[in-house]
């Protein structure tokens, strides 16, 4: 083990889930350390699959569940859109079940905090017994899903003690990020300088984060404030939508109330049915400056919901003062490229429901039937 026992002690805060939160910016900083050799090109010391193997790609299969399923969502738009390769993201109970069509050209992202969830270890024998390569995201060093499989990113995040996750889902993003990168250097779908200025962005993050967090007091007072909600509804778009579900998870997971993340598309195809006076909406805004005109849709999501008396809380880009006509509550997070936003627009919802939850008097680091790994199908 590369950590030590004052690591897993809650450093002066309320809780593990608080300190974990706030632990963040150097568990990115972590996973994104020592990816670059001298000349620059991106390397992957645990990725241990011949190099032609993974040119032959034709398809990867994200296999996760719960948190995890939701990074591997954001995953999938920034792996296709960089290495142009289709890419399915399946719950791991799911995916054996159903006859899935996987073979030797097929790469199998296998997403675990622990290592030792029981339906996607299942998931990844499956996999290699039809001839897929698995590599494994996984925050557990020596653990059993990294040790089944063909190769490993460790995301190198600390310990999380927390029952419900938090610095452990920007981790594995941010790993799934540096694997697409990975592969569209090798693949040559990107430059070097292109792929040298994602990474550079990537830099960028730790910080950012930290000023998501040195700026949390009125989302903090905003989730006390609203500890008697009976519901919560998210709505997001793009790489927005898989963080509209993981914020409806956490409310589930801490607050005990229904909580439900929808594509902001899909609000007219019946969702919008929910919305009736006082109903507390979260809104993760696309960037202004997002391509086919997203934000302008999104906007207009937030317009209709509000005539019907929705509360509109949204999460927007700094500068974009658009939003606040339309707004109750509005708070920004730092500009960064579009794919690259789940890593801010995330925290902000993790603030909120521990706040709501430790509002309520729940024990946030030990929510009600829930463990931290679970290791049963």
């Amino acid at each position: 083990m590369n950590w030590d026992a004052a690591a897993a002690e809650k450093g002066g805060y309320d809780s593990f889930m608080e300190k974990e939160i706030n632990d963040q910016p150097d568990a990115v900083g972590q996973t994104l350390l020592g990816r670059s050799d001298i000349k620059g090109n991106l390397v992957l010391d645990e990725l241990r699959i011949d190099e032609s193997i993974l040119r032959s790609v034709d398809k990867i299969v994200v296999l996760a569940c719960g948190t995890s399923a939701y990074a591997g969502q954001v995953a999938k738009y920034a792996i296709e859109h960089w290495c142009r390769i289709p890419t399915e993201v399946e719950l791991s109970h799911e995916f054996r079940y159903r006859d899935p069509i996987v073979n030797e050209k097929t790469l199998v992202v296998a997403i675990s905090q622990s290592g030792e969830t029981m339906d996607t270890l299942m998931a990844v024998r499956y996999a290699r017994e039809q001839g897929a390569k698995v590599v494994a995201i996984c925050n557990t060093n020596g653990s059993t899903i990294p040790r089944e499989s063909d190769a490993v990113l460790y995301t190198h995040a600390g310990p999380e003690i927390a029952v419900a996750s938090t610095k452990a889902f920007l981790a594995q993003i941010t790993a799934a990020y540096l694997l697409g990168l990975y592969l569209a250097q090798l693949r040559g779908n990107k430059y070097r300088d292109e792929i040298n200025a994602v990474m550079a962005d990537l830099a960028e993050i730790p910080a950012k984060i930290q000023t998501v967090l040195d700026n949390a007091d009125k989302i903090k007072q905003l989730g006390t404030e609203m500890s008697q909600a009976k519901s919560v509804l998210f709505l997001g778009r793009h790489v927005g939508f898989p963080v509209a579900m993981e914020g409806a998870l956490k409310l589930k997971e801490l607050a005990y109330i229904h909580a439900e993340g929808f594509a902001a598309g899909e609000l007219k195809h019946g969702p919008i049915a929910l919305i009736e006076e006082g109903q507390p909406v979260v809104v993760v805004m696309p960037s202004s400056s997002a391509r086919d005109s997203l934000h302008a849709k999104v906007v207009s999501n937030v317009q209709e919901i509000r005539a019907r008396g929705a509360v509109t809380i949204v999460i927007a880009e700094e500068g974009d003062t658009s939003v606040e006509a339309y707004s109750e509550h509005v708070f920004y997070v730092p500009a960064t490229p579009t794919l690259l936003a789940p890593l801010l627009t995330t925290v902000p919802l993790q603030i909120f429901a521990l706040a709501l939850a430790s509002a309520k008097g729940y024990d946030v680091d030990q929510p009600r039937n829930l463990a931290k790994s679970v290791t049963v199908e």
